[in-house]
């Protein structure tokens, strides 16, 4: 009986998340539009989410597995296909061989993926003093906020508001802390490999300019792009929501429709 009161105990705290990575703490609690059976992207966030992407992430990380082309489908950011050949060219992308069987550079096509800043891993760690800047393409699935089966099954795995508690959770060390802090790193205690993250704080007020006029806080910035990262993971997420709810609506009236059929056959029938 005392071993199987220990391992139930253990399986709730897994379930639960209980157990929390020492110095890690979970996701900040905040809401999006696409949360819910019923949420959808907000496409004035997807557009701000992407410059700032663009302007500040794209430095150092790659997006290797969205096209530009991405950017004009439907349920996403939904730019113009003019919008998105303008976009695209801002970006330089390797191509060849040429005719002289060298490798060139020219201009991004929509057709062409987000391409890494660095040429590859080792140039990437180079610039920044060993740490390897991941890809975002999937950053929102890979990267959990929440903790615990339980937990996840209700609110979901919390990966855009993992990204938002980074971007919002630098602090500076107090006197302690400061002791223990490795050599280029910052203090994030969201962080998931933390509470030591080897990439500076990115954001800071006014850092970039949005289009449409919006206040560019570190708050609101975080945010956007947080955004922009959950539909950079999940493209088809709308047409993914409509489509369950239309399978639902059809289930419930097929369900009705044979209990009325039972009802219909077996009236009169005695039991």
């Amino acid at each position: 009986m005392r071993n199987i009161f220990i391992i139930a105990s253990v399986a709730f705290a897994a379930l639960t998340g209980a157990a929390q990575a020492e110095g890690v703490l979970p996701a900040k609690d905040i809401s999006f539009s696409f949360e819910g059976p019923m949420g959808t992207f907000d496409r004035g966030q997807l557009q701000r989410g992407y410059k700032v992407y663009k302007e500040v992430c794209a430095n150092c990380h790659a997006m290797n597995l969205v096209s530009f082309r991405n950017l004009s489908d439907k349920g996403g950011p939904e730019f113009t296909p003019e919008q998105v050949k303008a976009l695209a060219a801002t970006f330089t992308v390797k191509d060849g061989p040429n005719e002289a069987g060298e490798m060139f550079e020219r201009p991004g096509l929509p057709t062409d993926r987000f391409p890494s800043p660095f040429a590859n891993d080792e140039a990437a760690k180079s610039a920044n003093g060993g740490a390897l800047p991941p890809d975002l393409s999937l950053i929102t699935k890979a990267r959990p906020g929440w903790y615990g089966t339980i937990n996840q099954f209700f609110n979901g795995i919390g990966g855009p508001q993992y990204v938002y508690s980074v971007l919002t959770g630098y602090e500076e060390p107090d006197e302690e802390m400061a002791k223990l802090q490795p050599p280029g790193k910052s203090l994030n205690h969201y962080f998931s490999a933390g509470p030591w993250i080897g990439m500076p704080a990115p954001l800071s007020d006014d850092v970039v300019t949005y289009d449409d006029g919006t206040k560019a806080t570190v708050d609101q910035m975080a945010r956007d792009v947080s955004a922009f990262m959950a539909w950079t993971a999940e493209p088809k997420m709308e047409e993914r929501k409509h489509l369950g709810f239309m399978t639902l609506l059809y289930l419930a009236v097929f369900t009705l429709m044979l209990y009325l059929v039972k009802k219909k056959i077996w009236h009169g029938v005695p039991h």
